[in-house]
């Protein structure tokens, strides 16, 4: 791998973040959600919704290529108080388990650093992804939601 730069995200960067997003539920999520959610994504859909939001987020680079981004904000659940929420976080698959997703994390914590708690959302049956959380201390709070079928699962980690 080469030099990795992690840096806040500009709609100049809507392209590269717009193509992790859209590889990366491909990547992941194949065979966890029904092939009907996953046949209904498009790239220029993902690019359209980087653009459109290009704030709270930072860009993991290599080799001036985007292989990964993270989106942070105030948490969005009204029974959570003085929480800070991780959005997303996604890395091209063959980007994965090199400590790039602990460093997006890292970017996000000190954004929400006015918070006591930082909360995430989490496929339930994606092992890989909640073992990640857990290892960066998140622990199930038993909040739970659907989300195309499937169970999500809300994940607190206290500052």
């Amino acid at each position: 791998m080469g030099k990795l730069i992690i840096r806040k995200a500009s709609v100049k960067d809507a392209e590269g973040k717009g193509y992790v997003h859209y590889q990366s539920w491909i990547e992941t999520y194949t065979g966890l959600f029904p092939d009907e959610s996953l046949q209904s994504l498009t790239l220029e859909g993902s690019v359209k919704l980087a653009k459109d939001y290009p704030e709270n987020t930072y860009v993991a680079i290599v080799d001036g290529k985007i292989i990964g981004f993270s989106c942070y904000l105030e948490s969005r659940d009204e029974d959570l108080e003085d929480t800070g929420e991780i959005m997303a976080i996604y890395i091209l698959k063959e980007y994965q388990n090199l400590g790039i997703g602990k460093k997006l994390m890292e970017v996000c914590y000190k954004e929400l650093s006015k918070y006591s708690k930082r909360s995430v959302w989490v496929l339930g049956c994606n092992t890989k992804s909640l073992g990640f959380y857990e290892r960066q201390g998140f622990v199930a709070d038993g909040k739970t939601k659907m989300l195309h079928g499937k169970e999500v699962i809300r994940m607190i980690k206290r500052m």
